[in-house]
């Protein structure tokens, strides 16, 4: 019996000034199914969910929802007709109330028009809360609440617009384990209640927990679906990628040589007594939960955070770092967790972030020389193989895997003997990791020592020589990357 399918989308395509994003794509969802859609960053995800929520409108092609045609030409007209989007990046009104959040825009009114019937709004909001499982007080401020309450207050504002279709943009980036389990148990209760979940990830091991289908996009085209059952890891990498993965962590001959840095008895507000070394050559994971203190000691040792006392040296001499300037100038670079925020100039362009941290290197005197700066860019675009129409292009407008390469373009033009990556694969799809594995290994064939910190115990494992694992702000223990197991590691971080 074939399914009967609550969405349709045929055919759709849409193109724009130099781009087609997507060549005659299809969607098939069923009610209450998580629907998963995978594919590289560019791959086209994004603009055909911001087609089905009314965002753009199509160039060609149809939507077909409970059986009839259907054209939205605003956001409104989608979440009148059911459809709801969670997106990547929250954007609550952070000093109104969770009941304020929930009915913005849709707030129930007494009889005198433009009234807000308060006693109602907060009364209908804590229902639908309660009815979600969460033990949140709606008069509560949003920024009181964590990221995860905050992405349960929007699903609660999807059921509040009676939502038949709710879909999902990376919606673990920046959750724990723990919270990850509410969600998913969250999502769970949504099928049972008929509604489909398009669900967008990088995340395999989600994907194939959560999805009961999985459809794959590739350069703006529509690949292939699969029941969530019957396919591989490898066989899904290989219709993301376009190509075979046999080893997304290449084995390399490691060859070490003398301590590149050492830290001893290094203590800050979140972290206390840490000790270790990682040597030239070496890539040194750093395991552990979130808010283990992971982050805090690497930016203590970059000069951004304030450590209380401790030592650290490079290359066997102590030095003293008291900011990012100091630690660029002992040949320490810094890959921050947070592209956005701390690693990117988001409305600047591709040639300016990359020169940022190294100006000096492209001015006479005072003054920029231009050409200078654009021929320094342009081999980093090409050394990286950044995506970009070209290095004037706005960082916002490239993909996250192509954002990640112009911090790390940035941060190794100054050629640093030290590289700390902070979870250097975060949000990007899995080509782009690949790439970033190999930059890596190839770093450290050429004596570069790296740490890196990530919360993916499978990058921990794969690309790890040697292992420390943080937990409350203390190392927990140091594993070889030959005894370092899942087991162990969450064993200790957990302890």
């Amino acid at each position: 019996m074939s399914p009967v399918y609550l969405l349709r989308a045929e055919n759709i395509s849409k193109s724009f000034p130099g781009v087609k994003a997507l060549d005659n794509v299809q969607l098939h969802v069923e009610k209450g199914k998580v629907h998963a859609v995978m594919g590289e960053n560019g791959a086209g995800k994004s603009t055909l969910m911001k087609i089905l929520i009314g965002m753009y409108a199509p160039d060609a092609g149809q939507i077909i929802y409970k059986g009839q045609p259907i054209t939205f030409n605003s956001v409104h007209d989608a979440l009148k007709a059911g459809f709801s989007m969670i997106h990547q990046e929250l954007l609550p009104f952070p000093e109104l109330s969770v009941a304020e959040n929930i009915f913005m825009g849709n707030e129930p009114t007494i009889a005198i028009p433009g009234w807000i019937n308060r006693k109602k709004r907060n009364k209908d909001a804590q229902l639908l809360v309660d009815q979600l499982g969460l033990r949140i007080n709606v008069t509560r401020r949003m920024k009181t609440l964590s990221v995860a309450e905050m992405q349960m207050v929007e699903i609660a504002k999807a059921l509040s617009n009676k939502a038949e279709v709710i879909i999902m943009d990376e919606p673990t980036s920046a959750l724990s384990d723990r919270e990850t389990a509410m969600l998913f148990d969250m999502i769970r209760d949504l099928k049972r209640q008929g509604i489909a979940v398009i669900y967008i990830s990088h995340k395999m091991d989600e994907i194939l927990r959560i999805a009961d289908t999985i459809s794959v996009m590739r350069d703006g085209k529509y690949i292939a679906t699969h029941p969530a059952g019957a396919i591989s890891n490898e066989g899904l990498i290989s219709l993301i990628v376009g190509r075979e993965l046999n080893a997304i962590f290449e084995k390399r001959n490691v060859i070490l040589g003398a301590i590149a840095l050492s830290v001893e008895g290094l203590t800050g507000e979140k972290f206390r007594s840490i000790n270790f070394s990682v040597r030239q050559g070496e890539i040194l994971g750093i395991a552990g939960l979130m808010g283990a203190g992971r982050t805090e000691i690497v930016n203590a040792i970059f000069g951004l955070d304030k450590m209380y006392k401790g030592t650290i040296a490079v290359k066997g001499k102590p030095v003293t770092i008291r900011s990012p300037k100091d630690a660029i100038r002992y040949g320490i670079g810094l890959i921050t967790e947070d592209r956005k925020s701390t690693g990117l100039v988001l409305s600047g362009t591709v040639k300016h972030n990359i020169t940022l941290a190294a100006l000096k290197s492209c001015c006479k005197g005072p003054f920029i020389e231009m050409q200078q700066e654009r021929s320094i860019a342009e081999q980093q675009i090409q050394r990286f193989a950044i995506k970009t129409p070209s290095g004037n292009q706005v960082v916002n407008f490239l993909s996250g895997g192509n954002q990640q390469k112009i911090v790390l373009a940035k941060v190794l033009l100054n050629d640093p003997d030290i590289i700390i990556l902070d979870e250097p694969t975060r949000g990007i799809d899995i080509g782009a990791k690949a790439e970033i594995y190999r930059l890596m290994n190839d770093l450290a064939a050429k004596g570069k020592a790296i740490i890196m910190i990530s919360s993916e115990l499978p990058e921990i494992l794969g690309m790890s020589d040697r292992i420390i694992v943080v937990h409350d702000g203390s190392i927990k223990a140091e594993l070889t990357g030959a005894e370092a197991t899942q087991e162990k590691i969450m064993q200790y971080a957990m302890m």
